[in-house]
């Protein structure tokens, strides 16, 4: 498979798991409304699994921006394909959401809390404070990325890289993620934040495009800084 499709599969599948998670949880009569935050961060661990193993073998799984950048800037991916890669996760980012939308498409309708709808496609802080939501952002992504630099010196049975992977991702989300809902990738918030700007879904409100680029930024100088600190130890 062209690394380039796989990326954009992979990521279409994380963000259709991980974002259909939080729409069922919050949209209105839905069988797993008000499920819970456990819920939301268990899947997303599993939606990343998911997105691994279709996407692994061909492209290597990045399916994030941050993850793309943080693996150029270590010297381990070439520069000529991360824009590529970008873009794709990018549109598999869109193309997810807009089937999360289509999953839930009487729902959207019958559920009044715009914020909810929102938030079925992209983060939002808890407490909106930029400096401290940016902060968040960049945390998080930084025990991620630095996360999978070291789980890159341990070799695996075959297969269970993906484990490793979706677990970091998990305990990132209940460690960490109260704050911003732990973006810890652009692709995984903007793309849909796009979908739901472009997708006639009722009521839907604002799609928050002033807190937007904070889920962009705070990954992408995580990531870096990450990068920094592990060659600075090795």
């Amino acid at each position: 498979m062209n690394p380039y499709i796989a990326e954009y599969l992979g990521t279409l599948v994380l963000v259709l798991l991980g974002n259909g998670v939080v729409a069922g949880v919050s949209l209105k009569s839905s069988k797993s409304e008000s499920a819970g935050y456990l819920v939301v961060v268990i899947c997303w661990g599993l939606a990343v699994i998911t997105g691994i193993y279709i996407a692994g073998p061909h492209s290597g799984a990045h399916l994030n921006p941050a993850v793309t950048l943080a693996f150029f800037l270590n010297g381990s991916f070439p520069g000529s394909q991360v824009a590529g890669y970008m873009i794709a996760q990018l549109l598999g980012g869109i193309s997810g959401a807009a089937l999360v939308w289509l999953n839930y498409y009487p729902h959207w309708k019958i559920t009044t809390d715009a914020s909810a709808k929102l938030g079925s496609f992209s983060t939002s802080p808890a407490i909106r404070n930029t400096f401290w939501n940016l902060f968040s952002e960049f945390l998080a992504t930084f025990v991620l990325i630095i996360g999978l630099l070291f789980i890159g010196q341990y070799k695996f049975t075959d297969g269970l890289n993906p484990l490793a992977v979706g677990g970091l991702v998990a305990v990132i989300g209940l460690g960490l993620g109260g704050t911003t809902g732990w973006a810890i990738n652009p692709a995984r918030d903007a793309g849909p934040r796009i979908a739901h700007t472009l997708l006639p879904i009722p009521g839907k409100g604002s799609a928050d495009w002033s807190y937007g680029w904070i889920p962009v930024a705070g990954p992408f100088a995580g990531a870096a800084f990450a990068v920094f600190v592990f060659n600075a130890l090795f």
